[in-house]
């Protein structure tokens, strides 16, 4: 890294120097406690994770070699690092690091990581240092599965906070912007520090994109539409037609109420919903309240079914004047949708043609990194805390989130916005991240008790809803799963478990990428591919689909259209919305979407 040590390159003022140190380290404080006091009133131990903690540090007493053979590696590699740095100190070209940071870490992008000695030291110990932890964690194996998961993943984000990358002294990037901006940048990045607290009322809420730049209805969620019915949980979009001709039977969209609709129409380059409509389907997408006061206190997981699925249903039958649709569920929603069909079943209602499951878990016995969150004293203080205000917070529920990819989704933020003093980018996907929405009480807490914590879904007659017992592999209805390779939220082997239930034709796809991205896949992007199997039957293994499984290059959604054509190749004249019964009541994408907390 070029040295620049003249006095005209560093901030005037000394004394400024030192309350920029005192303010950063309350900055890198405030960055900790706002993503660990992820709910209110938490105690000193949010997620239960001291006695844990202790039961591991007992059982290393007791048989010390995993812990001392984790030790021993560490210590071995620390030598082989000081060889390493002094051979390249005398000239040595050509020897292999030590140990290089895992596929897909961007933290050390900045080439000084890797050509300037001092930070490649300071790089690779704390990568060794960060595997030590991280073989402690795995050599636990005295601990409740659940105990050494929930351990192992907060170890990690102490880990992750800890890295050299994320303070001022030891970031070569952020050193050299100091010394060529003279420090100008730590003083924007104080500006934006303030900016961000006032955001929060007093807590750190970290931008990750410039809000300013986007307007829902404006550069965002922009496909023509009207809503055409609404009630007091959701307003019902019905997009206008581009062909003359579309498929008989409509497709209704269910996305999750934990975000917005809009992931699948931010821009018209990457909206589904624009591809669809584009492919002749008749498109209509459920926009979901944001509950925000104590009215919606005792809305039920079987409330968003009677009052959501049914209702929506009901409307576009009506609206169309087709005996059939097609549905998509997305996440919790797909949760929802297979409750749904076991509920349509037992009553004889057979309106539902087709269904997709993006990303949906039924099967709840592995659900994924969100389970570490999940422990029956944790839901306690989340439903105490759900009680006085009747609903969850949408940001605490998306610093959850975020804590899933704490590198990509907090610290790159942090280091960004306060130490570099840059603005946050401007990115579509970003902005509807930010755009969170609250949860009901009633709903959350069945939903966490029954799904997380029980898996009772998959059990026959484990769970009730609408007076009815729902027995999902009473489902005969034709099925499409799309789930993602790199789904920290929904795993893929756990949607596979789920899809395995249902009774009838089940086609299981499996996309690349995470949970957003692996959907937000269009055909013109080319990207991340996708696998399938020859046939319709699903072998025990979630490895064994994928051994006989076969790749395909770009977006899948071009495999999904096939398959609905498949069960749905009749056409008719495009339908306008708001010229049937049911009159427009506004433009889409309506007003409950555009309610922001």
């Amino acid at each position: 890294m070029t040295q620049n040590t003249s006095s005209e390159a560093l901030p005037k003022s000394a004394e400024w120097m030192q309350d920029w140190t005192d303010v950063s380290q309350k900055m890198f404080q405030a960055a900790l406690q706002h993503y660990a006091e992820l709910f209110k009133g938490s105690s000193m131990d949010p997620f239960n994770i001291a006695s844990a903690y202790m039961e591991m540090m007992l059982g290393f007493w007791k048989d010390p070699s995993a812990l001392l053979k984790a030790q021993q590696r560490y210590l071995t590699d620390s030598l082989r690092l000081w060889q390493y740095t002094t051979t390249r100190m005398m000239g040595g070209e050509g020897i292999d690091p030590v140990i290089a940071p895992g596929r897909g870490d961007n933290r050390w992008r900045d080439q000084e990581w890797s050509q300037n000695l001092v930070f490649d030291y300071i790089k690779q110990s704390y990568l060794l240092a960060a595997r030590c932890v991280e073989d402690a964690m795995d050599g636990a194996d005295h601990l409740p599965e659940k105990d050494a998961r929930r351990l192992a993943f907060f170890a990690k984000q102490f880990v992750d906070a800890m890295s050299p990358t994320n303070y001022p002294t030891t970031n070569p990037e952020v050193l050299r912007t100091t010394l060529e901006k003279r420090g100008e940048n730590l003083v924007q990045g104080l500006q934006n520090f303030v900016r961000d607290m006032e955001k929060g009322d007093g807590k750190l809420r970290i931008a990750m994109t410039d809000t300013k730049a986007f307007k829902v209805g404006e550069n965002v969620a922009t496909t023509p539409g009207k809503v055409v019915f609404q009630n007091r949980l959701f307003q019902l979009i019905q997009y206008s037609p581009s062909t003359k001709k579309v498929y008989r039977r409509p497709l209704l969209i269910t996305p999750p109420w934990i975000n917005k609709f809009y992931i699948l129409d931010l821009q018209p380059a990457n909206s589904m919903v624009k591809w669809l409509v584009d492919q002749g389907r008749t498109v209509f997408v459920i926009s979901w309240v944001n509950p925000d006061d104590e009215s919606y206190k005792d809305v039920g997981f079987d409330t968003y079914m009677l009052e959501g699925i049914y209702a929506a249903v009901d409307a576009v039958q009506k609206i169309t004047g087709e005996a059939k649709l097609d549905i998509v569920g997305y996440c919790i929603a797909g949760t929802l949708l297979s409750a749904t069909l076991s509920h349509m079943k037992s009553r004889g209602d057979d309106r539902i043609s087709t269904a997709t499951f993006f990303t949906a878990l039924i099967d709840f016995a592995e659900p994924g990194d969100l389970g570490v969150f999940l422990s029956d004293d944790q839901i306690v203080k989340l439903e105490g805390d759900m009680a006085e205000s009747g609903f969850l917070s949408g940001r605490m529920m998306s610093n959850a989130f975020n804590m899933l990819r704490s590198n990509d989704l907090i610290w790159s933020f942090y280091i960004n916005n306060y130490l570099l003093g840059k603005d946050p980018a401007v990115f579509d996907l970003l902005y509807w991240n930010s755009d969170s929405t609250n949860l009901p009480a009633g709903m959350h807490s069945f939903y966490l008790r029954k799904m997380y914590q029980e898996n009772k879904l998959c059990v026959l007659n484990g769970i009730e809803l609408g007076g009815e017992p729902i027995d999902v592999s009473s489902i005969e209805v034709p099925a499409y799963f799309i789930s993602a390779r790199e789904d920290h939220i929904a795993p893929w082997k756990s949607t596979y478990a789920g899809a395995r239930l249902f009774s009838g034709e089940v086609r299981y796809v499996l996309g690349g990428s995470g949970h957003i991205a692996g959907i937000v896949n269009p055909p013109s992007k080319n990207k991340y591919g996708y696998w399938t199997s020859g046939g319709d039957t699903l072998p025990a293994s979630a490895d064994a689909w994928l051994a006989k499984a076969e790749q395909h290059d770009g977006s899948w959604w071009n495999d999904w259209n096939e398959w609905l054509q498949q069960h749905n190749s009749e056409k008719v004249p495009a339908r306008i919305p708001g010229k049937g019964k049911f009159k427009a009541i506004e433009d889409a994408p309506g007003s409950y979407v555009a309610k922001r907390i």
